[in-house]
């Protein structure tokens, strides 16, 4: 298939343009024209390049990609290495973010809820970047570290009031800790995101709720593999997850 059909595609299912994103979405650097294999990953680091490399891809999929608001624009140091590896291999590199954690059925937010055993819930806060469901039945925070460990392989830090019951949960990949006031506004006992700050846990703490963070990485390693899988079934070519574990 053409890097261009690739990218048409991707941007409609996504509705890529709708987004004021903290990035540019869809594609970011031109690859070889004919796309026959296809490496997904959760960030466009140096080794997942390599990586694509190795694998005679000819493009790169990923939920965080490159060009971020703010940064130096500069293709200096480790920049200069990743986009040089990157060219030198013709690898074509498509990143969506924000489009990709809220689509209804492949967003990083849908899927790590079927993987927790969830309801999909109801999205909340702009751009729908929230979810929050009500648990079949309640559980303790024990029990939700529990779920989050076995889910992701990884150990999640609970903070707040840990002897609530937890029945309404909210919840959204990646780093929104700063996003637990407007779950606490939603209702829920429980909010599950990525990362934590040090204020995080006072807002907790005197909100009486519980906090999760269970792993940027972690959290959004679900729904780059659920579009990669799309990808493949919509055009027959070979799509391989490859993952460069962080511990963050």
């Amino acid at each position: 298939m053409s890097r261009a059909d690739l990218a048409a595609w991707l941007d409609g299912l996504l509705e890529a343009r709708r987004f004021d994103d903290y990035c540019p979405n869809g594609l970011q650097v031109e690859g070889e024209p004919d796309v026959r294999r296809i490496v997904t990953g959760v960030t466009a680091s140096l080794a997942l390049v390599r990586a694509a490399a190795a694998r005679g891809a000819q493009a790169i999929l990923v939920h965080h990609g490159w060009f971020w608001r703010g940064e130096d624009p500069r293709v200096v140091a480790t920049k200069r290495e990743r986009l040089a590896t990157l060219l030198a291999h013709g690898i074509g590199l498509y990143a969506y973010h924000l489009p990709l954690d809220v689509h209804p059925e492949l967003g990083n937010n849908v899927q790590l809820a079927r993987r927790l055993g969830w309801p999909d819930g109801d999205t909340f806060g702009r751009d729908g970047l929230m979810r929050i469901a009500e648990l079949p039945e309640p559980v303790d925070a024990p029990s939700l570290a529990a779920r989050l460990r076995g889910a992701l392989d990884r150990e999640p830090l609970l903070v707040g009031e840990l002897g609530r019951p937890i029945r309404r949960v909210a919840w959204c990949t990646g780093a929104a800790q700063d996003m637990l006031q407007q779950a606490i506004d939603a209702g829920a006992d429980a909010f599950v995101s990525g990362e934590i700050a040090e204020r995080t846990t006072h807002l907790a703490r005197e909100a009486g709720v519980v906090y999760a963070a269970a792993g940027h990485h972690a959290t959004e390693r679900y729904g780059v593999q659920a579009l990669g899988a799309a990808v493949a079934a919509r055009f027959g070519i070979e799509v391989e997850f490859v993952d460069d574990p962080n511990p963050v």
